[in-house]
Order: C-alpha cells, then structure tokens, then sequence
C-alpha cells in the first residue's frame, strides 16, 4: 500500500526552478536541453563511425545509438508532443517554445538518422563483407541457401507468423510500440474465404436462382494484411558455411520471400516493413494512488496503448501501403521516417553477441575487473577491513565483487541486526536481492526501498518487490511524488563496544551486470557521523522524519542545490580576493539554470572551471566575460561515463564529493539523491586520480564550442592519452603491485593536474 506521507517540505524544492527563462538575451546563455542531448547521441554516433575503434565494437556503438533515440522519442518528444497537445506556452531556458523545439528536434533527427544508415551500408556491411561476416538480403543468396531460409520459413516462421487481416469485420489490430511489423498488400480480384462462404449463402437461399440473378458480393480491388515479425526468434538468421564464412539474413526478408505461401491462392502485390513508437512516458498520479505498485503495473500495461510519435518505413515502401498505414494509424506526413536498410538497427547488438566470440580480434580486449586495491587480498571479513580504513572501489575497472561480499556477508553474520537499501535498477537475476532474501529468512530487519517508477524496469522492480514483500522484508515504495536516486546500503551490527553502523556509498547503481560497463565509484565506511545520518535518511524515506542538519551526507531535494551554490560561491569569493581557487565536476548532465549561472559568475572572478559532461550539457564554455574559464568536455568509449564527483579547491583544503545526482532539475527537485564527502588521504587521491587521467585525455575527450557543436583534439605535437584505457592500465599495474606484496604508496598517478590537455 502507497503511504502516503506529508512531504509538503521536500517537494516544495520542486519549485524553484521552475520559471522559464523568458528575457531573451538571458537565454542565449544557454544550449537547448534537447538538442544538447541529440549531440550527445551524435558522439556515440561517431564511435560508431570511427575506424579506429574495433569493427564489432562499432556495431554496437551503432546499436546504442539506435536504441537512445528510440527512447528519446518515447518520452522526451512524447512529453513535448503532450506539451503542445496542452497548448504549454512558456519557453525553455534557450529561448525556444515546445513548437521551435520540436521542428528542429524532427531535423536533427532526420540529419542523424540519414548518418546512421550511411554508416550501416557504406562502413560497417562492407567491412563485415570482407572479415568473412554477411548481412545479405534474400535476393543475394545462391539457390542453395534460398532453399536453408526458406525450409527455416516453413519449419519455424511460418508456425509463428499471424497474420491480420483488415476489412469491415476485421478492423486494424493493436500495433505494440517498437515492434517490426510488415504490411501485404494482396490483389482484391481473388475472393478470400468469407467472400466465397457469403457468396454461397446467399445463393442458396433460393436454387432456382439463376448466377445473374443472386446477390452480388462487392470486391475490393486490394486487400491489406498486416503481420508482427516474431521477436521470440533471433531477428538474424544464420546460415550454416563449412567455409568459415558467417552469414545473417533478416528475417524479414526471408518472410517476404515467402508470403505466397502465406495467402495460399493470393497475389501478392507488394509488401513492406514498419515499426511505430508510442509515447511510453507514465502518468501517475500518486496522491490518488492506493496502491501505488498496481497503479504502476497497470500504467506499464496501458503503454502499448500510447500515442503514436512516429513511424518508420523503408524507403521503397509501395505508396498504397503507406497511404493505408497512415490513415489507419491516424499518422500525418511528418511523422513519417523512411530509412534505407533494416528497420531498427538495435539488432547489430545481437549481431556482435553472435559474432565476438569467433572474432575477438574485432572486439576490445578482453577486460577482467582487477581486484580493488584498496582491499586486502582475503575478503574474508570485510567488515573488518572497512573498520580499519574507508575503502574506494572504482567500477568496472575493479570487481564488483566488494559490494556482492558486503551485503552476502551481512545476510549471514549472526552479529548483524538489520540491513537497510535503496534499489533503483538491478539485474534480473541480482545476487544482491538474493542476499536480501537469505538476510530476511535468518530473522534480521531488512528495510528496501524498491523504486518502482525507474523507467523501464518498473516491471522487473514490480517482481522483485513482490518476492521481498513475501520472504519478510519491510518494502517501501519511497516517498510521494519523489523518485528515489541515492544508493545506499546501511548494515548495522553488534560488536563488542556496542553498535556499529556500515556503510556502503555509489555514484551508480546495485546492478552487478551494468557494473561491468558503468564508470562508478563507491565508499565503505564505518564512519560514526556519516552512520548517524544514514540512519536518519533512512528514517526520513520510510518515516515522517525530516532531519533539520546534516553532519556527512547531503539529500535532495532539499539542501543539495543550495550546498552546491555556497561552495561555488565560496570559490568566487575566493577568486575575487586573489585566493585559489577551481571547480572540477564531472557528472553526466548539466542543466539547471541555477547553477550554471553561478559557474558563469565564478568564471568571470577568474575561477578556472573544468567540467566532465558525458550527456547534456547546456552551458556554454569559452563566451567572453560569461565564460571564458570554463571548459566543457564529453568522454565516451567502450565504458559508459556514470559516476559524478565535485571538486572545490577550498583555498588548497580540496574538498571531494561524490553523488548519485547530477546538475539537473529532476535530481536537485524532485528526486531524492544523496552526496557524500571524501575524507580519507588514500580515497581522495584515488578519487583526484580519475579526474586527472579524463582532464589529461586526448583521445576519448569531445570538447564543446560556443556554438554548441563538438571536437576532437587535433593529436598532432600531442601525446595520446585514452582515459579509459589508461585507467584500466593502472588497475591492472595495482593489482600486480599488491599480489607482488609491494606496497601501495609506491604507485603513482599517471598524471598530474599539471598536464591538463586544453583545447
């Protein structure tokens, strides 16, 4: 049952961004949210593109560029598409209405999408070709392997395959978003079975009816089918070679090539692909809410029902077809995207599955996570360890393993009295949840909070909310109106001098599957001040607590956006009095007005800013008397960039803070999200390590223009430096420095904030 609590206070936070930027020489301060975050689909793009990176690596860039902007569509053009439906007329912080938006969303996209295809056809099929992999359509088959599809078509598509029909008494079927489908259009002059039966019936109503004289059945000159293309069988199939070739041809053209015996009798005149997306954006009203998990369950259901954003087609769809499809999904011109190959290119990601394994000189190297150094070798006791010193783990450079051992050894310690947790997205088989549940049958309070509204995996946190709730765990759905971010685990034990509180602390989440490509870092500590309010957030989640001070951690929504403030302030201030002083952020988007207005006035007092941002970013760096001091730089590579980590120079003092929180309005207003200080020597210079290495990098590194564009370093005269595999060097180096009992202080980083690679 949802309860609802009185939080009044926290979501107030909510309001204080909220106003447009209405001036219209403010907003050219900005870069619009939307576009910014097209740009940074277009850097994933051009890994994709880049022939420097290995060939398979870059169908899967290519994969998950495809699948971004398909959830893009789904919920930022669908919460525009709403806005407009609502006639919402006030602009964004870059000036432009929902309408400027959306008109200049629609070309980007049309732009990107158009690279994307070019790259599929003219880069990436010609450069499997000649690595002995094949993506032929049917038409290039020999008859020999035309004849292994189309015995695969009668022996498995065909028993699968469900046509549907379109007519007065067969009305359009229900298409689901995202799903490939494929619309026949078949000859009319040819009766189909109803035709027949209905002819028949009303001849026989009188025999002496002479064939002139009985009712007169009316033909359509055309009929249309529409079919789902199964999704329960690879959309790739292989054809066996005793050559060592490796050969993949859509299933959907080996359907095509065999609709005759689909429609036994009919003419198939023409047929084509197609894909619609809805808008899958969930609107749930929590405060009228009795049950909020059913409420969710029931609004993940009616996505199917959602309104149409758009739909694909290939580019040599036959113009009935479309004209059909158009009036019967209700879909103007303008939402039409024509593409030229296979619809919905995700698939290249179950391409390289297919193919790494007999490749691997096409992948990155293989990857193991080191062991952390920050651990001792034998993690037998980790609460030993943690109590000696706060310890740092960096994934997925090091193992996740830490945190699997921290919460399993929890779960079966007769020492520990209660666990409690923040769960935002996990695996779908997570060794944490069963840890949780072992922890529950041996007696010990277990409180999760399961964030049902996390988008996209609301169905797999729906399940296993359900499964706590049944081994005995208190489950909590988080607070109203507030989507719960932080990731937190607390393990509170009885040792001899009393209660022990422990603490596990990430910028990322309990998912042991995205920690192996997810730049995170997390803290263990047994910190007393840092337990202490751990225990009040937590009390504040499930509670009617609301704490008035902290004394470590720092939430939204309430007091994070104004502590970022003070301490940008404070380097201003700094600055102005001739005092150090330096920003360094690195987050995964920077949006809020609020504070990218402060950088502004901290640039101008002479602070040198240097800021990591993978994704959106809407300030604009190197602007004469606005921003000059400031430099915007994106990281991608093999690694999705995750964690967030903030720098204040603090006069040479260096304070360290990492958070599961960006520099948005979503997480400073209307999510709960924690910050947390580094204070021990050894995690503050690994935590300094990572920024310098990603300020260093040359290779990975885009960095942002005025004008909102981004580049790549020109490396002549440079030294390369990739982050990401340099950071990956020195987990390894680590690693053989503790196994070869050589002590830690020996190691060095690579790079010092001397060699900051500027632009």
């Amino acid at each position: 049952m949802a309860t609802k609590k009185n939080t009044k206070n926290i979501k107030a936070g909510k309001k204080t961004d909220s106003k447009s930027i209405k001036n219209s020489e403010e907003s050219k301060m900005f870069f619009n949210r939307e576009l910014s975050w097209l740009e940074f689909n277009d850097r994933i793009l051009h890994e994709a593109r880049d022939t420097k990176n290995p060939l398979l690596e870059r169908l899967k860039f290519l994969s998950i560029t495809a699948s971004n902007l398909d959830e893009f569509y789904i919920v930022r053009v669908a919460s525009l598409r709403d806005m407009l439906s609502m006639n919402y007329e006030e602009i964004d912080i870059a000036g432009l209405t929902v309408n400027d938006q959306l008109v200049k969303i629609d070309a980007k996209t049309r732009e990107s999408m158009s690279i994307m295809y070019s790259t599929y056809n003219r880069s990436l099929v010609p450069a499997l070709a000649h690595n002995n992999i094949y993506i032929n359509d049917y038409d290039e088959l020999t008859e020999e392997q035309k004849d292994i599809c189309d015995t695969y078509f009668k022996n498995v598509l065909y028993p699968i395959l469900t046509p549907m029909a379109v007519d007065s008494s067969r009305p359009f079927p229900l298409i689901y978003n995202r799903m490939l489908n494929l619309c026949v259009m078949l000859d009319g002059e040819k009766d189909d079975l109803s035709l027949k039966a209905r002819a028949r019936n009303n001849n026989s109503f009188d025999s002496n009816k002479s064939e002139s004289e009985a009712e007169k059945i009316p033909e359509e000159s055309v009929y249309f089918v529409t079919l789902q293309i199964p999704n329960v069988v690879a959309r790739m199939f292989t054809i066996p070679s005793e050559s060592g070739d490796i050969i993949f041809v859509p299933i959907e053209q080996i359907i095509k090539a065999n609709l005759d015996e689909l429609f036994l009798g009919q003419t198939v005149l023409a047929s084509a692909c197609y894909r619609i997306m809805r808008n899958a954006d969930l609107d749930i009203d929590e405060d009228e809410a009795e049950d909020l998990l059913k409420e969710i369950e029931e609004q993940v259901r009616k996505r199917r029902f959602g309104e149409i954003i758009r739909m694909e087609v290939e580019e040599s769809i036959d113009p009935d077809i479309l004209s059909f499809l158009m009036s019967e999904l209700e879909i103007p011109t303008s939402d039409i995207f024509s593409v030229n190959g296979p619809i919905d290119l995700t698939f290249l990601m179950k391409l390289y599955s297919k193919t790494a394994s007999l490749h691997p000189d096409l992948c990155y190297e293989e990857q193991t996570p080191a062991f952390p150094s920050m651990f001792d070798d034998d993690l037998t006791d980790i609460f030993a360890q943690i109590r000696a010193k706060d310890r740092i783990v960096h994934h997925p450079y090091e193992s996740f393993q830490p945190v699997l051992e921290f919460i399993r050894q929890a779960a079966v310690d007769p020492n520990v009295l209660a666990i409690k947790q923040t769960l935002y997205r996990v695996s779908s088989d997570s060794p944490i949840i069963a840890s949780l549940l072992e922890a529950a049958r041996n007696g010990k309070q277990v409180m999760v909070l399961v964030e049902l509204k996390a988008r996209f995996d609301e169905e797999n946190n729906i399940n296993w909310a359900k499964k706590l709730e049944k081994a005995g765990c208190h489950v909590i759905y988080g607070l109203v109106g507030l989507k719960t971010h932080s990731k937190i685990t607390l393990v509170v034990r009885r040792e001899e001098d009393g209660i022990r509180r422990y603490l596990h602390l990430a910028t990322g989440n309990y998912n042991d599957i995205t920690a192996k490509i997810y730049t995170d870092l997390g803290l263990f500590t047994a910190s007393e001040s840092m337990g202490e309010d751990a225990s009040e957030f937590f009390n504040m989640l499930s509670g009617f607590s609301i704490p008035d001070n902290w004394r470590r951690l720092v939430p939204a929504p309430l007091w994070m956006k104004d502590y970022f403030i003070k301490k940008i302030k404070r380097e201003t201030n700094n600055a102005k009095e001739g005092k150090p002083a330096r920003i360094i952020a690195k987050i995964n988007s920077l949006v809020d007005a609020s504070v990218i207005k402060e950088l502004y006035k901290a640039s101008n007092a002479g602070v040198k800013i240097d800021l990591i941002v993978r994704g959106i970013c809407c300030l604009k760096p190197g602007v004469p008397d606005m921003s000059e001091n400031i430099t915007v730089r994106s990281i991608t590579g093999r690694f999705l960039e995750h964690s967030r980590i903030f720098y204040f120079c603090n006069e040479g003092h260096d304070d360290i803070y990492l958070a599961s929180a960006d520099w948005m309005p979503r997480n400073l207003y209307r999510r709960v999200e924690l910050m947390f200080p580094i204070e021990d020597a050894d995690c503050r210079k690994r935590v300094m390590e990572v920024l310098e290495v990603e300020l260093a990098d040359t290779v990975r590194a885009h960095f942002l223009s005025q004008d909102g564009s981004y580049h790549k370093l020109d490396l002549r005269g440079k030294t390369k430096v990739d982050s990401q595999e340099t950071l990956i060097s020195i987990s390894r180096e680590a690693e053989k420095l503790k196994f070869a009992d050589v002590k830690q202080d020996s190691f060095e980083p690579c790079f010092s904030s001397d060699n900051d690679t500027e632009e």
